[in-house]
Order: structure tokens, then C-alpha cells, then sequence
């Protein structure tokens, strides 16, 4: 059901951008009077660029202007710019405001969603955003959904989530699930042989003598496992207070452990394989996996099955509640696109020379078509 639990923006996602409400000579877009910066435009491409699949398979989208990928990017990019200086001027129109009470409700929703504020925390950690830019974007999607709401009363019965989850009974399924806690001792040869290579010392070792120096960590490591693995199996109700003293997966740690309940394709095979052949309130032996040695404990197990329509019931209302609420703001962007006054003061950023200079390019080339019509889909 996790599919449908909405953590981000209503239409789109927040930008962190400073905006101007006079025209001036670095405008490359005017949106009723009001400037779309080229410094603003740089910055949204580069925040999109940096984060794309493209930028993971290492394509640089900024090397060439004219190329097919850039123009696209280019041409969304400013699309976006466009819709969110629409949305900041009727907002600021509205004058819609955002209380403390607003984001405290809003953030302690998200918290609820993940599951903890430390679980939260790691989660914005893991994607690189800092918890002032991640307030921000928060209160922009506070204020794109007041606005929403003053557009429209949005509504759905008790009826209609029956429906939907009568026509989408496979996303309600679950697979075979186990709860489990474990203690961690990190344990990676490639990371301690970064590790030992990072050392004045380390430097100087041949291979052998750093394939040995790697053995001996891996085997210090094992042997504290072990020791602790000789803890818990001596008194298994200290287990949770063993593993916030002693686990390196910090995270669960402060949990006693406590992973959750989880499905087999969620945990890496070792780990899997261990946790679904145990059976609840028994504690495995020692299991390597590439984060180093864990030791498990089972505490609870779950049957594959649908998840009963009340359980499910409050969720599916509110997605279907946020995909009603989009049309919404989808159909006010249209109406406010066509009544603003939209300049291109750099020509090279209006769409339509944009979609002309792409049409150029797949004119030869098929391949390139097709690709512009997947990304469109």
C-alpha cells in the first residue's frame, strides 16, 4: 500500500528559488511583469540535471546546449518555471499564509508515514537534502494546497475508495512478511581496504600485505560478532538493549533492532534467506552479508493476504482525495496560463522554438522520436 502514501508536492515538485518582482536585463522570462532570472533558470536545470538518471549513468546534460537531451530538459524546466511563478503570484494574490500550527500538522503527518523522526531524518540524509531546504519545500506545497482548497471542495465517499479498491485488488496484496531485529557489525573488505589505504602506513603495504591487513579486520569483526552473538543467546530478552549499544545500523539500533515487518525481496538474499527459515522468538547464528555480520532475531511472522478494505480504507481516500486535488490545480494552471502575459525575452527559451529545434533533430533520426514520445508518455 505504500504506493499510495503521498509525501511530496500536489502538481509538482517545489523549487528553491529567489524570486524578483521587477523586469530586468537578466530576464529571460517575464510572467505578468514579474522576471524569471537566467541565474533562477540555471539553478532549477542544475537541481533536475544533477538529480536525473542521466547524471547517474555520468551524461553531462550542460556540455552541449543544443543537444536532443538538454532541449528537453530545457523546455520542462522552464515549463515548470512558468507554472510555479503563476502559482507564487495567485498565492500572493490570495494572500495565503502558512501558520506554525500548518507545517507542525503537515511534518508530523510525513513523520507518521515513515514511521519515525529518526527514520525521517536518515531519509533526507540518504537523498542529500538539508532539513532548512526540505522546511521550505515544505511550506510552498502547504501553500499550493491552501490554495487548492480554496479552489475547490474536494470528496470522496466511502463508495468510491470501495471501488477503487474492488478494481485494484492487486495492489492490495501481501506477500509472505517476518518481523525482525538485528545487531550489526559493519563489515566490508572493499571498505576496509579503502580504510586502511586512506593511512600514511596503509599506503606503503604491497597487495599481500594488504589482503592480509583486510583478513585480520574481517576477522576482528567476526570475533566481536561472535562475542555478541554468545550475549544474546545467554539472556535473548537483552537483545534490544544489546543492539542500541552495540549495532552499527544506527538507525535500528535505536529501535532495539526492531527492522519492521518486511518481504523477502526487501532484504538482501543472506539476510532473507536466514529471517524466513526462522521461526518467531528464536535467534540465528552469525549471517554475512556485504554489509558485514548481522545477527537476527525473529520476533514475529505474517501470511501472505489481502489487506482487509478498512484497513486500507483512510489511505486510499486520501490518494484518491490528492489525485482529484491535481486535476484541480491542473485545470486553475491552464486557466492562468492562458490569461498571463508570457514573454520570451531570450527567444532560445520559448517552448515553441525549443519543440521546433527538437523536431530538427528527429527529422533523421527515428530512434530520437521515439525517445521524445516515451518521455512525453
Amino acid at each position: 500500500m505504500k504506493n499510495f502514501k503521498l509525501f511530496a508536492t500536489i502538481f509538482i515538485a517545489s523549487m528553491s528559488m529567489i524570486l524578483c518582482g521587477c523586469v530586468n536585463k537578466n530576464a529571460v522570462v517575464t510572467v505578468n511583469g514579474e522576471a524569471i532570472t537566467r541565474a533562477q533558470y540555471e539553478k532549477a536545470f542544475d537541481a533536475v540535471a544533477n538529480n536525473s538518471m542521466f547524471a547517474q549513468m555520468g551524461i553531462d546534460l550542460k556540455k552541449d546546449e543544443n543537444s536532443f537531451l538538454h532541449l528537453m530538459l530545457k523546455e520542462r524546466v522552464i515549463n515548470e518555471l512558468v507554472v510555479k511563478k503563476l502559482i507564487d503570484q495567485e498565492i500572493s494574490k490570495r494572500k495565503i499564509k502558512v501558520s506554525k500550527e500548518d507545517m507542525d500538522k503537515q511534518l508530523k503527518s510525513i513523520i507518521d508515514k515513515v514511521g519515525s523522526k529518526e527514520k525521517f531524518n536518515a531519509l533526507l540524509k540518504e537523498n542529500g537534502v538539508t532539513t532548512s531546504q526540505f522546511k521550505k519545500d515544505l511550506t510552498d506545497e502547504v501553500k499550493i494546497q491552501k490554495l487548492v482548497d480554496s479552489l475547490s471542495v474536494v470528496s470522496v465517499s466511502d463508495k468510491d475508495a470501495l471501488k477503487f479498491y474492488k478494481d485494484n485488488e492487486d495492489k492490495f496484496k501481501n506477500p509472505d512478511k517476518v518481523r525482525a531485529s538485528h545487531i550489526l557489525v559493519s563489515a566490508n573488505p572493499e571498505e576496509l581496504k579503502a580504510k586502511i589505504l586512506e593511512t600514511a602506513e596503509g599506503k606503503k603495504l604491497s597487495e599481500g600485505d594488504l589482503d592480509a591487513a583486510v583478513k585480520k579486520d574481517m576477522a576482528e569483526k567476526r570475533a566481536k560478532a561472535d562475542k555478541l552473538l554468545a550475549e544474546v543467546k545467554k539472556n535473548p530478552s537483552e537483545f534490544a538493549k544489546i543492539a542500541k549499544e552495540n549495532s552499527d545500523d544506527t538507525v535500528s539500533a535505536k529501535q532495539g533492532g526492531d527492522l519492521g515487518f518486511f518481504a523477502k525481496e526487501e532484504m538482501v538474499e543472506p539476510f532473507a534467506n536466514a529471517a524466513f527459515n526462522m521461526k518467531p522468538n528464536t535467534i540465528s547464528s552469525v549471517v554475512q552479508t556485504p554489509y558485514g555480520y548481522h545477527i537476527i532475531m525473529v520476533t514475529d511472522r505474517q501470511k501472505a493476504g489481502v489487506e482487509p478494505f478498512e484497513k486500507v480504507k483512510s489511505e486510499i481516500k486520501e490518494f484518491l482525495t490528492n489525485q482529484e486535488k491535481v486535476k484541480v490545480l491542473q485545470q486553475f494552471v491552464d486557466t492562468l496560463k492562458n490569461n498571463a502575459k508570457i514573454e520570451y525575452n531570450d527567444p532560445s527559451f520559448n517552448p515553441a522554438a525549443i519543440q521546433k529545434a527538437l523536431k530538427e533533430q528527429t527529422k533523421n533520426n527515428p530512434a530520437l522520436m521515439e525517445s521524445q514520445k516515451s518521455a512525453k508518455d
